[in-house]
């Protein structure tokens, strides 16, 4: 009875060994198929002696085969993605120099809407508004100025005419008087003569 019940032990220990083993190679098989999980695979089929794993040959070149297809394929996309970064670089270096080249003719722009051309000379608005001002101002301050001297004039010259025209008829007054008195006295000479003359 010790013989059986150490053999139905025996079996079933195996089985559940056998289950396990079976698990965990499915489990093994399971994993998706990177560099780790085949690392992890090749060290869970390896073979133990003593303190070391044995691999496979066979699992070893198919191990060697995937790790230098899988760096290939990263070398590949890391040539692949460094080409599109230079190429990322290009129009990034294009588009600042794009930037650079319309944020100087933007400042430009901005100049030429500040500044105005006078007499040849590039001033700024303010500077410009300033000037037409004073230029205004002194205008208007030189007109009012010649102005009021015309006004002063044309009352001296009105002032003048009439009093020309008065000493005028004063003159002309004086002249008929004085001719008049001429005529007299040369009447009275004539009578004085004539009296002479007749004596």
């Amino acid at each position: 009875m010790k013989i059986v019940h150490l053999i139905i032990v025996t079996l079933f220990c195996s089985n559940v060994f056998a289950q396990t083993s079976l698990t965990k190679k499915q489990q093994l098989d399971s994993l998706p198929n990177t560099v780790e999980n085949q690392l992890i695979k090749a060290y869970g089929k390896a073979s133990n002696w003593q303190q070391y794993k044995m691999i496979t040959r066979t699992d070893f070149q198919i191990l060697q085969k995937n790790i230098i297809d899988s760096v290939t394929a990263l070398k590949k996309n890391i040539e692949n993605k460094q080409l599109t970064i230079n190429e990322q670089e290009k129009k990034v270096t294009a588009l600042n120099e794009k930037i650079t080249s319309l944020t100087e003719k933007l400042n430009s722009s901005i100049d030429k809407e500040d500044k105005i051309n006078f007499i040849g000379i590039g001033m700024t608005k303010n500077t410009y508004n300033l000037l037409l001002w004073s230029i205004i101002t002194i205008l208007a301050i030189t007109t009012v100025f010649f102005f009021m001297r015309f006004k002063n004039s044309n009352s001296l010259t009105k002032a003048a005419k009439s009093n020309l025209a008065e000493i005028e008829e004063e003159f002309e007054l004086h002249r008929r008087k004085s001719l008049e008195k001429e005529q007299k006295l040369r009447r009275q000479l004539q009578d004085e003569i004539n009296k002479q003359r007749g004596v």
